[in-house]
C-alpha cells in the first residue's frame, strides 16, 4: 500500500498575502482559492511535485502560529537557476551552501511573509528523471 503525503498545512496570518506571496514570487500553481461565508481555503502546489500546501481560515488551519513550520524542503535540478528565478521575483534567499560536492549537497533558503521557512536542495538526477513524469503533471492526475 502507498502512503503518499500530499498536502502540508502551512500557518499564515493574511491569506492574501500569502497567494501573492507562493503564487506571483514563488511561482507555486493556485489549484483552488475558494471563499464563501464560512471560509477561505487555499491551495498550491510547487511545480513537478506530488504535494501541495494548504492555508486557511478553519479551525485546523490556524491551529499553528503563523510563521511556526520550519525546515519545510523543496527539490530543483540546478540550485544556482532556481536561486536566481526566486530573487528575480523578489524573494530574499540565502546565498548558496555546498555542504557535500555530492549530487544533493547544495542548498539554499528562505522564508515567506510569516517566517516558514523553506530549504531549496540541488538534485541534479531530478532533471533527467522527475519524480512525476511530465506526462502525469495533470490537476489531480488528470491530463
Amino acid at each position: 500500500m502507498d502512503w503518499t503525503l500530499e498536502v502540508v498545512i502551512l500557518p499564515v496570518s493574511d491569506i492574501d498575502r500569502s497567494v501573492e506571496f507562493y503564487r506571483d514570487k514563488v511561482g507555486f500553481h493556485l489549484d483552488h482559492d475558494t471563499k464563501n461565508e464560512h471560509m477561505h481555503v487555499v491551495q498550491l502546489t510547487p511545480e513537478g511535485s506530488g504535494c501541495s500546501i494548504v492555508f486557511g481560515d478553519l479551525p485546523p488551519q490556524r491551529a499553528m502560529e503563523p510563521g511556526s513550520l520550519k525546515g519545510l524542503q523543496l527539490v530543483v535540478a540546478d540550485a544556482e537557476a532556481a536561486r536566481a528565478e526566486l530573487t528575480g521575483r523578489g524573494v530574499e534567499c540565502s546565498e548558496l551552501m555546498v555542504f557535500s560536492p555530492d549530487d544533493g549537497g547544495t542548498f539554499f533558503g528562505f522564508d515567506d511573509p510569516d517566517g516558514n521557512s523553506w530549504a531549496v536542495q540541488q538534485i541534479r538526477a531530478r532533471a533527467e528523471k522527475p519524480l512525476i513524469p511530465l506526462e502525469h503533471r495533470g490537476r489531480f492526475g488528470a491530463d
